[in-house]
C-alpha cells in the first residue's frame, strides 16, 4: 500500500467513494474491505490521517443501482451523497449472468447494456462528484480498436463519450491495444498488467514449479501478445518463442479471417514447463491449439495464464484438452464474472486482484504516482529471491 506516514502531507483529492455496479458488486466489496482495512491500520500508525474528513471509514462503497421499466429502459440512481467525493465506478462488461425483463421476455445484459448503466451512473453523479473516475477491468469494445476498411471505432468513440461525459481518469487491466488511449490524449487512461500476480498463483498452485532457463520457457500465442511474453521473459530470465496465426484472407467467418494454422518460432520445448500468456481466453480454440502444439513438440506441461477467462463455448474442450494432458493449469483474475462451474475445475487456479486494485485506488485518490504499480518489476525479484533460496 502507499507509504500512510505521508498522507497529512498529502491530502486525497476528494472523499473516496465507490460506486460499485451490479456486475462488479462482489469485487468492489472485496476492494472495499482492504481500503477499510488499510485505512484504519494507517489512523492507529498515524493519528493525522484520521482529521481528514471521511478517510477513515467503515465502508467507501456507495448505494446504487439502475433499475428497468417494463420495456427495458433503465435509470441510474445513487441514493448517498456524492457531492465533492472523489468517485470510482466499478463495472464488468462482460458478466452475462446478470438479466433484466423487456415486455415479459428475459434478456442477458450485454456489453452495451452494462456501459449504457455505467453513463447512467455517471450521469447521476456529474455536476456534484469533485472527480469522476471509471474502473472497467475489460476495455468496452477494446477489440475495436482499429479502423481496417468500413468499419466502426467503437472502443475510441466509447473513451471520447466518457470523457465528454465528465470522466478524468479511466483504470483498465491489458488492454488489448494500449494505444487505443490515443483517442484521449488530454484525459488519464492506464492499463496494468497481473504478471506478478500469474506468478505468485503458479508459485502457489504447481508444486515442484521450478524458474530458470533450463526449466521454464514463455510462449506468446500471436502477435499481438508479444509485448506480454516478452516482459515475462525478461523478468524471468528464461527464453521465449511465439505462435504466428497463418490466416485464410480469402474469406471472412463471422467477421473475421479464419486461421488456417499457428506456426511457431523459437527455441525447443522439450522437457520444459511452458507458459502461454495473453490478455483473454475467448472460445479458447487458438489458445488450446497452441497448447496441443507445444505439448506434442515435448513440452513437459502447459499453463495458460490470461488475465480475462471468458470461456464463451462452454468447459467442454478444455476438460477434455486436461484428459489428454495437454494443459496443466489455467490461471485467470478475478476481474471478470467467472461462471460457478469453473471454480470445481482441477485445471483452474485464479490470481487474486484485490489488493492489487485497492493500491491503485488508494493511489489515484492521493494523486500519487502510479509508476512503481504500473511496473511490477521489484515485487517479481523479491518473489524471485524469496523462491530461489
Amino acid at each position: 500500500m502507499p507509504d500512510f506516514n505521508k498522507m497529512e502531507h498529502i491530502l486525497p483529492v476528494g472523499t473516496l467513494k465507490i460506486a460499485a455496479l451490479e456486475s462488479c458488486r462482489e469485487l468492489g466489496e472485496a476492494v472495499d474491505r482492504c481500503l477499510v482495512s488499510s485505512r484504519q491500520k494507517a489512523g492507529q500508525k498515524n493519528p493525522a490521517v484520521t482529521k481528514i474528513p471521511g478517510y477513515v471509514s467503515d465502508s467507501y462503497l456507495l448505494d446504487c443501482h439502475c433499475p428497468r421499466f417494463g420495456t427495458g429502459e433503465g435509470k441510474g440512481h445513487i441514493n448517498d451523497s456524492v457531492r465533492g467525493a472523489d468517485l470510482y465506478i466499478l463495472v464488468d462488461v462482460c458478466n452475462y449472468s446478470l438479466t433484466y425483463t423487456v415486455c415479459g421476455h428475459e434478456n442477458h445484459m450485454s456489453p452495451d447494456n452494462h456501459y449504457q448503466d455505467l453513463k447512467r451512473i455517471i450521469s447521476a453523479a456529474t455536476g456534484k462528484a469533485k472527480r469522476i473516475n471509471v474502473v472497467m477491468p475489460f476495455l468496452y469494445e477494446g477489440r475495436q480498436h482499429k479502423r481496417t476498411k468500413r468499419e466502426s471505432l467503437d472502443c475510441s468513440l466509447a473513451l471520447q463519450e466518457l470523457v465528454d461525459m465528465g470522466v478524468s481518469n479511466i483504470i483498465t487491466f491489458d488492454a488489448h491495444d494500449p494505444r487505443v488511449q490515443n483517442a484521449i490524449p488530454l484525459s488519464g487512461f492506464d492499463s496494468f498488467m497481473p504478471t506478478y500476480q500469474f506468478l505468485k498463483a503458479l508459485l502457489d498452485s504447481v508444486e515442484d514449479f521450478v524458474i530458470d532457463n533450463d526449466h521454464l520457457m514463455i510462449i506468446s500465442p500471436d502477435e499481438g501478445a508479444m509485448s506480454r511474453a516478452v516482459y515475462f521473459s525478461n523478468i524471468l530470465g528464461v527464453d521465449m518463442g511465439m505462435f504466428y496465426k497463418r490466416r485464410d484472407y480469402s474469406t471472412i467467418v463471422n467477421g473475421k479471417n479464419p486461421i488456417v494454422a499457428h506456426e511457431f518460432l523459437g527455441d525447443s520445448v522439450k522437457g520444459k514447463d511452458v507458459i502461454v500468456v495473453d490478455d483473454m481466453i475467448s472460445s479458447g480454440d487458438s489458445m488450446l491449439d497452441v497448447a496441443k502444439q507445444i505439448k506434442e513438440r515435448g513440452a513437459k506441461r502447459v499453463f495458460v495464464c490470461t488475465t480475462f477467462g471468458l470461456f464463451t463455448d462452454g468447459f467442454s474442450k478444455f476438460d477434455d484438452y486436461y484428459e489428454k494432458g495437454y494443459i496443466t493449469k489455467v490461471v485467470t483474475t478475478n476481474l471478470n464474472y467467472r461462471h460457478p462451474d469453473l471454480f470445481t475445475k482441477p485445471y483452474y487456479a485464479e490470481a487474486d486482484m484485490t489488493q492489487f486494485l485497492a493500491v491503485i485506488i488508494e493511489s489515484l485518490n492521493h494523486d500519487e504516482t502510479l509508476s512503481k504499480v504500473e511496473s511490477p518489476t521489484d515485487k517479481i525479484n523479491k518473489l524471485l529471491t524469496k523462491v530461489r533460496r
